[in-house]
């Protein structure tokens, strides 16, 4: 991707340095584990999961196809996907024309990523790189867009802010897709039954309202959407409820769209800033 210059990483004087490597050195062990688990796994992506995410509408109940509608016309678009994982996100972004660069903080996932996207038939128009969303390895004014699913939880805020900004071009945009806590009923259930999402990592954490806020302070415009009351990730928990998952996606999105007040206990939160 051509406009895309890696340069040498930025050092930012901090007290608490440390603190991010040592949280680095979990992103990459962790990394490496479900990278190993999934080195028999089919990496092709069907045709149904391309469609789905093409041209999602504006009213959907699902959080991740709202993602994919924020994120509009990328065609010949120079994208960044942050925290990358596997690619599972990089090839539908590459399908909807982007020029995408996904990048990750573990080299293994990096692998297992470009991987996916040759078997996709992306070769061309994706670049992966291992790097730190603390510290990006870009030059000023990169990227048009900046897309993250579920990355900002296992970061420092104040600094992910400033990456994200510093390497958007002038009226580029960011879209999240992250998890949220913001009642203290919940937080504190969540605490006592020490349950933690699959993926998540130990320094993983639901975020709040307040904590996104201050993430999106710089930026010139910041909107979204909220999903996923408890109750949905209640059902989650039970296999023979798959087939009722549609309806229960749906229930939650008019209770959402229609009771102001429920919003509060909303688990997830989608968020497209701009420069």
């Amino acid at each position: 991707i051509s406009p895309i210059n890696p340069i040498s990483p930025i050092n930012p004087m901090m007290s608490d340095k440390e603190n991010f490597r040592e949280l680095e050195r979990a992103e990459r062990a962790h990394g490496e584990r479900r990278a190993s688990l999934k080195q028999g796994s089919d990496l092709h992506v069907p045709p149904r999961i391309f469609r789905r995410y093409q041209a999602p509408p504006a009213d959907t109940p699902f959080a991740i196809e709202y993602s994919y509608n924020l994120l509009g016309d990328v065609l010949g678009k120079d994208v960044l996907e942050l925290g990358c994982g596997d690619g599972e996100n990089t090839v539908l972004l590459a399908h909807r024309g982007a020029r995408v660069c996904g990048v990750d903080v573990c080299d293994a996932m990096v692998k297992l990523a470009r991987r996916r996207a040759q078997v996709n038939g992306f070769d061309k128009g994706v670049e992966f790189g291992v790097g730190s969303a603390h510290e990006l390895p870009f030059r000023d004014r990169s990227f048009d867009v900046v897309f993250g699913m579920a990355v900002l939880t296992r970061l420092d805020l104040e600094l992910a802010s400033r990456e994200v900004w510093r390497v958007l071009r002038p009226g580029g945009y960011a879209i999240f897709k992250e998890a949220v806590r913001n009642s203290r009923l919940i937080r504190m259930t969540r605490r006592l039954f020490r349950y933690r999402p699959s993926g998540q990592t130990p320094f993983g954490r639901p975020l709040t309202d307040q904590e996104l806020e201050r993430f999106a302070a710089g930026f010139s415009q910041c909107h979204g959407r909220k999903y996923q009351l408890p109750f949905v990730n209640v059902a989650r928990w039970f296999s023979a409820l798959d087939g009722a998952a549609p309806l229960i996606y749906r229930l939650d999105h008019a209770l959402l769209e229609h009771a102001e007040w429920l919003r509060g206990y909303a688990t997830v939160r989608v968020i497209k800033v701009v420069k």
